[in-house]
């Protein structure tokens, strides 16, 4: 009996143990099979691109000016009372004897003309620490006065009557013009003149135009201190009956300006 009993029991075991044996692959089986469903990975968060911009095309702003442009409008041609001036030939002129806004310190106020014969330019004083640089053509008479002197009158397109001096130094040229000559592009004094006077008796001394281009910057034989035509123009319509006028001597001549 209890053989009988000890051999069921054995074989009860022995058929556990086969029994787990053949259930352990789909044990395994079941610790490595994928699931069917979707598997959610955490992402870092995306972080989105940055709009592109397109910067605007942007048109090239205009040129400025150039020097030699404004100075072809400074200097080109007109008509004024009348009269016909030809534009300047730029080609033949100094850069240095052309109208210009410079730096020139002085203790004289705004609005005083200042003449440099030796240096061959003329100052209108101009606030803020400038003045308008003209170039000037300068004449045996512009080196006979020196000092201070108002301007007492101007005028436009002024009559010339030659000096007694000029009529016996030359009487071919200047006696026919004994009795005076019309204002006019063929008039010495140009389009524009500034007579001046000190203590109410006239100088002689003139800040005027010319029909002679080419002598601006240089010496003369004749005349007082004459500008291109459009330069005196320019310096007639900025400046007042009353003005001041400084004419600097020889030992002052380039003390102030630049």
């Amino acid at each position: 009996m209890l053989a009988t009993l000890y051999q069921t029991k054995k074989a009860a075991t022995s058929l556990a143990r086969l029994v787990l044996i053949g259930l352990l692959p789909f044990v395994v089986a079941a610790c490595t099979t994928t699931s069917d469903r979707p598997v959610i990975i955490n992402m870092p968060p995306q972080i989105a691109p940055e709009p592109v911009v397109v910067a605007p095309i942007i048109e090239p702003e205009p040129e400025v000016q150039t020097a030699q442009s404004d100075y072809e409008v400074i200097y080109g041609a007109v008509t004024d009372g009348g009269n016909y001036i030809a534009a300047l030939d730029l080609s033949k002129i100094a850069k240095r004897n052309l109208r210009k806004q410079v730096d020139y310190q002085t203790s004289h106020p705004v609005g005083t003309i200042i003449v440099d014969p030796y240096a061959r330019y003329l100052y209108l004083v101009q606030p803020g620490g400038k003045a308008m640089r003209y170039s000037v053509g300068v004449g045996r008479a512009g080196l006979t006065f020196s000092g201070e002197a108002q301007v007492a009158y101007k005028a436009k397109w002024p009559r010339w009557t030659p000096t007694q001096n000029m009529i016996k130094r030359n009487p071919e040229h200047y006696a026919k013009y004994a009795k005076g000559l019309e204002g006019g592009i063929k008039n010495p004094l140009g389009a524009r003149a500034l007579y001046l006077y000190r203590d109410g008796k006239d100088t002689l001394y003139r800040i005027h135009g010319t029909n002679e281009p080419w002598s601006i910057g240089k010496a003369a034989s004749s005349g007082c201190i004459r500008l291109f035509n459009q330069d005196i123009i320019d310096l007639h319509s900025r400046v007042t009956s009353g003005s001041r006028v400084v004419v600097l001597s020889k030992s002052q001549s380039g003390q102030a300006g630049s």
